[in-house]
């Protein structure tokens, strides 16, 4: 639905929370698609980056490819399709810098509230700047703001954890003066982080054990395949860039749909695949065969096999089962063996968080965001020119951000040329009927 009534006068026409992935990307397309509006970004930190400013633990990567994961309108350059965290970072940075869209952040403002006005048509923005308060107001509002709380991890109740002597370290909040050298460790989830973590510690630690409840699926990728390597070998590098770019795009989506298809056969060829890479004589059950079938959970990527050269080396290993006790030196599982770590890393998951848990409100009124339908993978059922850019969980998260960018920019234009002030998504009477009560049909407790 839309409404015509006249817009008062805003500070910007469109607002962006966050200067991670999604919010440059989204900065990019408004100024590219809509060069005629204002704008600003909003961040809350002090910094370019988000998750890859964030997240400081040894090892942090991407868990997509570079070429999908990096923006479409900056050709990720480096041959190898994997990267670090800092490499990330200094590639948004460089993106950023070179299309002028650093100079439209304001750092240190953290939104804390949004309220919609109908008899305005704009958005009044509440923030916290530099421990100031502040307003701001815009006739629409792009919500870059990811999916995980920045300030609290995932609560996981570990029994008897508080009676840990050594060290406990959450990898969302990794201490930069943590020496785990000739240290035994344990790593407690068996999700992307603790894969990516694991074999980059192993290298330092005298022993690490990923200690996990049930395995995951966990795929081997080339980070610089023979087809790669052809086309760059063949073709300009403009277009090699945008061919490797599409094959990222349409192996990966070929594979998921036959996942969904042929879920047995999946199964069977992941698993077989996994086999390749354990030391000789490694027995599948009960540390490497999920529970469920490929992409009812997200797939773990190993790049060029590094999860599995610590576990050759004997330097890792996996152990499954739950976790009975922890005491001040031991953690005793309830089939009664036990480990004995000097540090323990709790890679359990990321907390949820929507919208970066911003009070939003309609007119006054509480909006209750939990009980509404989303728009488009969009927008907000009842919730005027507030666009939310949500990634993929079965191909890369800045596919998906950048799709739902790109379609807030088209509105954003419709409503220009329309003369119309605001859209509003509304679900029509009898509308409930056959609509998916999730957005992910994923089974995993977390994302």
């Amino acid at each position: 639905m839309s409404t015509s009534q006249t817009p008062g006068k805003a500070d910007f026409d469109v607002i962006i929370i966050g200067a991670g992935i999604s919010g440059i990307n989204a900065a990019y397309r408004v100024q590219t698609e809509l060069p005629n509006a204002t704008y600003t970004i909003l961040e809350a930190r002090d910094t370019i980056g988000g998750t890859w400013d964030l997240f400081r633990f040894p090892g942090v990567r991407s868990d997509s490819d570079l070429h999908t994961f990096g923006f479409e309108w900056r050709p990720w350059q480096p041959k190898k399709a994997y990267a670090d965290g800092q490499m990330i970072l200094g590639y948004m940075k460089d993106a950023a810098a070179t299309y002028g869209i650093d100079k439209k952040i304001q750092y240190h403002n953290h939104l804390t509230a949004a309220d919609w006005s109908s008899a305005d048509q704009l958005w009044n923005l509440q923030i916290t700047a530099n421990g100031e308060p502040k307003t701001l107001t815009a006739h629409f509002c792009i919500m870059s703001t990811g999916y995980y709380d920045y300030s609290k991890p995932l609560d996981v109740e570990i029994p008897g954890l508080e009676n840990f002597k050594g060290t406990i370290v959450h990898p969302q909040f990794w201490p930069s003066d943590l020496d785990y050298s000739d240290k035994n460790m344990v790593v407690i989830g068996s999700g992307a982080t603790a894969v990516t973590l694991l074999p980059v510690v192993a290298e330092t630690a005298k022993h690490v054990t990923m200690l996990q409840r049930s395995p995951s699926y966990i795929l081997v990728r080339s980070s610089n395949t023979l087809q790669e390597r052809v086309m760059h070998a063949v073709l300009p590098r403009w277009l090699a860039l945008k061919l490797v770019r599409l094959t990222w795009i349409i192996i990966p989506w070929i594979f998921f749909r036959f996942c969904k298809a042929f879920p047995t056969a999946a199964k069977s060829l992941v698993l077989t695949l996994t086999k390749t890479h354990l030391p000789k004589g490694t027995k599948m059950e009960p540390d490497w065969v999920p529970s469920y079938n490929p992409w009812e959970q997200r797939l773990c990527t190993s790049p060029d096999a590094d999860f599995f050269v610590g576990l050759k080396a004997g330097k890792s290993d996996v152990v499954t089962g739950t976790i009975s006790n922890v005491s001040a030196d031991t953690i005793t599982l309830d089939d009664g063996r036990t480990l004995h770590p000097d540090i323990i890393v709790t890679a359990t998951g990321l907390r949820l968080c929507f919208a970066g848990a911003v009070a939003l409100s309609v007119d006054g009124e509480k909006f209750d965001s939990p009980s509404k339908y989303i728009w488009k993978g969009m927008m907000i059922q009842d919730l005027p020119n507030m666009a939310f850019p949500i990634g993929y969980l079965h191909s890369s998260w800045t596919l998906g951000a950048d799709a739902t960018a790109t379609m807030a920019c088209r509105l954003i234009k419709h409503l220009q040329t329309q003369n119309v002030s605001a859209a509003v998504p509304r679900l029509a009477l009898g509308g409930k009927e056959g609509m998916e009560d999730s957005s992910y049909q994923m089974s995993s407790g977390v994302i």
